[in-house]
């Protein structure tokens, strides 16, 4: 039985029992609408600023890394080659990349609360080991144990966002979590001016990164799981609890009727469970790794599955592949290499724009839409990455044989080197409204029964393509010089740009059970396009 036949046999297996259950058809179809939700109330907000508080941890340590390698100097025993400083940071990508998808295997079987207190230990545990660190080895070992609880957090804390949020408020609430990493960056380059002129600085700087990890852990116990994880683990009662503090009313209608969206779709996912595969013995030695082969098979062979998972992994990709971290990895190198007397301050610039970007697109993301934005960002990228491309050519390299990272200070103050600072924030800007958030959305994309694992796979590919920029960011700027360097990333941007506009599907509005139907049959773009706006959006 193919994919496509299992989505067909589903839809037929269950027919309507009683009126009851014609309502609940009706409220989940495509195009039906989560119960209005005029504002968030304190819970909601308490959910989302604790969950948050990973992407500060995030942030931070995507910032502080910038601000060590200037100021480390050889306090690990020698001199830091650029193989090293490569090292250093692409293994936080690589162990992110390994950890993501086992998260969202765990997410599945322990829930979506759960995994974000374990990447909270292993956040404070890799943040006091790199402090501790007394070798290169040593801080490798550090910063790939942060890599583990990265991987995990960037997987689970916009799936915990985006499972809790009403649909009106989804996109602004899973952004907001994108707003707590740029503020981590932030306050990281703040504290490493601070701290950049004092002996062993830099080990204050990458210690302090286990405070926000206690304080998450802590908020964390007094939250709930989400509902739709409840459900599915046959705890309707208490999520019916939580959807009763998210949707607060005197009635509970709104959240009886979110409640009963939710069991049909997990309904739905049991009888086509049932199609794909033969009952497990209860006796079964091995049944999660049965029931995870089930889901891949069902995350790439049904139609709607598969096309979802090409989608978020073609906007982590673009995320990562258009150089957007190799400059706040390597910022500060950067601009010493240019010779500004500052290098981190200067580097506060681009963290400060990050974030500024980022809150614009927080207030317009439900308003404006996703495709939207991101079609008319990715340009603003592209035009800031070719600029910073031909200021370079005019700074007047040396031959291409010569050291390029050693021999660029030739051009300190020059003009060209402030426009290299001025279309890096350009570039900055555009991301940070577009694809840098965007792609986070990625759990809005999936149905419950593959949420997890498809947000996994994608979060993979996003450090997966992470692990490449820091490891290959250096020996490209060094080999095909600044110049080839900058234009590559902006042909890159221009390719995610095309692939953006063909399969990307405008989704505000739309609640997480109504993914399915608009990528059921094709890529959904003209449909969600043709959609009528919800009053609610209007509204807003």
């Amino acid at each position: 039985m193919t994919g496509e036949d299992t989505v067909a046999a589903a839809s037929l297996l269950r027919q309507p029992e009683s009126p009851r259950d014609s309502l609940d058809d009706l409220d989940s179809s495509f195009g039906s609408e989560e119960p209005p939700s005029s504002s968030l109330n304190a819970f909601i907000w308490a959910l989302s600023f604790t969950a948050g508080i990973s992407g500060l941890l995030f942030g931070y340590d995507t910032g502080v890394i910038s601000a060590t390698l200037v100021s480390i100097g050889s306090d690990l025993s020698r001199p830091m080659s650029t193989l090293d400083k490569s090292l250093i940071t692409s293994s936080t990508s690589l162990f992110a990349l390994i950890a993501s998808p086992l998260a969202g295997v765990l997410a599945d079987r322990l829930g979506r609360r759960s995994v974000v207190l374990v990447a909270d230990v292993l956040f404070a545990v890799g943040a006091l080991w790199q402090a501790l660190a007394g070798s290169v080895a040593g801080m490798i070992i550090g910063r790939s144990i942060v890599g583990l609880a990265v991987g995990g957090a960037s997987l689970v804390v916009p799936l915990y966002i985006a499972e809790l949020s009403p649909s009106a408020f989804r996109g602004m609430l899973v952004t907001l979590s994108i707003l707590f990493i740029t503020g981590g960056q932030v306050i990281a380059y703040l504290l490493g001016y601070a701290l950049v002129q004092k002996a062993h600085g830099w080990r204050w700087m990458v210690g302090l990164g286990a405070l926000p990890a206690f304080v998450q852990f802590a908020l964390l116990l007094m939250l709930p799981e989400t509902p739709r994880w409840l459900v599915k683990a046959g705890k309707e009662n208490l999520a019916r609890n939580v959807l009763r503090k998210v949707y607060a009313s005197k009635n509970n209608v709104n959240s009886e009727r979110v409640l009963r969206s939710i069991q049909k779709e997990v309904r739905e996912e049991e009888a086509m469970s049932k199609l794909v595969s033969p009952a497990l013995p209860e006796n079964d030695p091995l049944p999660s790794l049965i029931h995870s082969q089930h889901r891949m098979t069902e995350l790439l062979f049904v139609g709607g599955n598969r096309r979802a998972l090409v989608i978020a992994c073609m906007l982590q990709a673009l995320q990562q592949l258009c150089g957007f971290n190799s400059i706040m990895y390597f910022s500060a190198t950067i601009f010493s290499l240019l010779g500004f007397t500052s290098p981190i301050l200067t580097s506060l610039s681009v963290a400060l724009t990050n974030f500024a970007c980022t809150l614009i697109a927080l207030l317009i993301i439900d308003r404006v839409g996703r495709r939207a934005i991101l079609l008319r960002s990715i340009p603003v990228m592209i035009f800031g990455l070719v600029l910073c491309s031909i200021s370079y050519r005019f700074l007047g390299f040396p031959s291409q044989d010569a050291n390029i990272l050693q021999d660029i200070q030739s051009a300190a103050y020059s003009p060209w080197a402030t426009l290299i600072v001025i279309s890096l924030v350009i570039f900055v800007c555009g991301y940070a409204i577009g694809v840098g958030n965007i792609a986070w959305q990625q759990s809005e994309l999936f149905p419950l029964s593959v949420r997890s694992l498809g947000s996994g796979i994608a979060t993979a590919t996003n450090w997966g393509s992470n692990f490449v920029i820091g490891l290959t960011f250096l020996p490209m700027m060094e080999y095909l010089t600044p110049v080839w360097t900058f234009a590559l990333y902006a042909l890159i941007c221009l390719g995610g740009w095309i692939c953006a506009w063909r399969i990307y599907p405008e989704t505000k509005g739309l609640g997480l059970e109504d993914m399915r139907g608009l990528l059921k049959d094709g890529w959904g773009v003209k449909e969600s396009l043709e959609r009528p706006m919800s009053p609610r959006v209007r509204r807003q």
